[in-house]
C-alpha cells in the first residue's frame, strides 16, 4: 500500500489577538516604532527555508520560528537539522542539531522550553520519543516518552499543558489513531485524555479562546482517515475533557498548513487524495458561528509544509511540490 502520512505540525499555534477586518490600516511597527500598512487577506513570501523539507517540526520559541528535522523528500531523507527563522529580519540561522533524524514529528513551546514528539528517526518506524530543548543553555534532554508511539499527529498547548491529538501507527502508518495524550512539563508525566470522535492524521490543529465557556476550545480540523480525506472538524473542552462534533470543512484534505489566530482556525494548502489534487486553498473557521469562509489562495500549492502562528500572522513553512513530490523551501506568509 502506498504510504500516505503527513506531519503533525506542529506545531503550537499561539493564540493571539482576534483577526483583523480585510482593509488596509496603519499600525505602529513593533520594532522601530514606524507606521506600516497592513493589507488583510492577502499573502507574501519570506526568505526560504535553507534545507529544504516537508514534514518538519515546526513552533515558535522567544519570537523565532524553530524548524526541526522534516524529510528532503515527501516519503523519507530525513535530517537532524534545527534551522531557525527570524520573522523580524527576514533571516534563517542554524540551531543546535536534533540528537537523531527526525520526520512526522510535532512540535510545542511551554513555559519558554521547545518540545519535538514522536515521529520517525527513518521514515518507516514510529517513535514514542520526547525531547526538549532549553534555550538557556542550547541543549537538548530526553524527557518521559509519549504511552504511544506514533507519527503525523498534531500537538498544542493549552493552560501549559502539551496534547498530542491523533497520528498513525502500524505497517507504512496505516492505522489512524483517535489517541490524545497530555504532557505536563512540570512533573514530566503524560495522561491519557478523551479520544478524537473519529481516528485521523494529518490534520490541522488551534486554539481558541473565549469568554464564555468553555473557556479553550482545541480544535482538530480535517485529516486523513481509513476511508480517505475527511472534512471531520472536532472541538475539545479540556476542562471537561470531552471531544464536540463541529461543522465540516467543506474541502476534504490532509496534509495542510493550519493553525489560530483570535476566533479563527485557518487551513490551508494541503492534499485533496479524492481528486488527486494539490491545493492553494485557504479556509478559516469561526467557531463563534460554526462556519467556514474561504480566503486568499497560498501563492504556491504546499503539501505537508511546518505551520507556524506569530504576531498575528500565519506561517507555512517548507513542504513538498505534489504529493510524493520533492521537497521545497517556499516560506509563505498569511496577513488576516
Amino acid at each position: 500500500m502506498t504510504k500516505h502520512f503527513c506531519s503533525g505540525w506542529l506545531t503550537l499555534m499561539l493564540a493571539v489577538a482576534a483577526a483583523m477586518p480585510a482593509a488596509a490600516q496603519t499600525f505602529a511597527a513593533p520594532d522601530d516604532g514606524s507606521a506600516l500598512t497592513v493589507v488583510h487577506n492577502t499573502w507574501t513570501s519570506g526568505a526560504a527555508v535553507p534545507t529544504a523539507v516537508a514534514f518538519p517540526a515546526v513552533a515558535v520559541l522567544k519570537g523565532q520560528i524553530y524548524v526541526v528535522g522534516g524529510g528532503t523528500t515527501f516519503g523519507g531523507g530525513p535530517v537532524s537539522d534545527t534551522q531557525i527563522y527570524n520573522p523580524s529580519t527576514n533571516t534563517w540561522s542554524a540551531g543546535v542539531p536534533f540528537p537523531t533524524t527526525v520526520v512526522y514529528a510535532v512540535a510545542a513551546v511551554a513555559n519558554g522550553i521547545l518540545y519535538v514528539i514522536g515521529g520517525s528517526t527513518d521514515g518507516s518506524t514510529w517513535s514514542n520519543a520526547v525531547w526538549a530543548y532549553n534555550p538557556s543553555t542550547k541543549k537538548w534532554s530526553s524527557k518521559s516518552a509519549m504511552p504511544t508511539a506514533r507519527a503525523s499527529s498534531a500537538a498544542t498547548v493549552a493552560n501549559n499543558i502539551i496534547y498530542v491529538v491523533g497520528g498513525c501507527d502500524g505497517s507504512n502508518c496505516t492505522n489512524r489513531l483517535d489517541t490524545v495524550e497530555s504532557y505536563n512539563p512540570a512533573t514530566n508525566s503524560w495522561t491519557e485524555e478523551a479520544p478524537l470522535l473519529f481516528a485521523k492524521s494529518n490534520f490541522s490543529i488551534g486554539v481558541i479562546k473565549t469568554t464564555i465557556p468553555p473557556a479553550t476550545t482545541i480544535v482538530a480540523a480535517g485529516g486523513y482517515t481509513s476511508a480517505g480525506d475527511t472534512g471531520d472538524n472536532e472541538g475539545y473542552n479540556p476542562s471537561s475533557n470531552a471531544w464536540t462534533a463541529l461543522a465540516f470543512d467543506p474541502t476534504h484534505r490532509d496534509c495542510t498548513c493550519g493553525g489560530s489566530i483570535g476566533s479563527h482556525v485557518y487551513v490551508a494548502g494541503g492534499y485533496d487524495g479524492g481528486v488527486g489534487a494539490d491545493m492553494t486553498l485557504m479556509e478559516s473557521f469561526t467557531l463563534s458561528t460554526n462556519k467556514w469562509k474561504t480566503l486568499a489562495p497560498l501563492p504556491n500549492a504546499t503539501v505537508g509544509p511546518g505551520s507556524a502562528v506569530y504576531q498575528g500572522r500565519f506561517y507555512c513553512l517548507g513542504g513538498a511540490t505534489s504529493f510524493q513530490g520533492n521537497a521545497v523551501g517556499y516560506v509563505q506568509i498569511y496577513q488576516p
